[in-house]
């Protein structure tokens, strides 16, 4: 059976918008992680800040989605 409404976008252009925001969801995250783990010198200190920026990006992300993800 085919959906009556279809999305306008190919395939490529969701994959390339999917890699963007998982991107954008991650990148923040590993850099504090990596930074805070440098500085301190302590795993589970550094794991529960990049945990941290990591839902605070999360939080962002329907917003961010909007913006990338929006019709054209």
């Amino acid at each position: 059976m085919s959906d009556p409404i279809k999305s306008n976008l190919k395939f490529s252009e969701i994959v390339l918008k999917g890699t963007i925001m998982a991107t954008i969801l991650t990148v923040p995250s590993i850099i504090v992680f990596l930074i805070s783990w440098t500085v301190f010198d302590n795993l589970i200190t550094a794991a529960i800040m990049g945990g941290i920026v990591h839902f605070i990006a999360m939080g962002f992300s329907l917003k961010i989605s909007k913006k990338i993800l929006g019709k054209k």
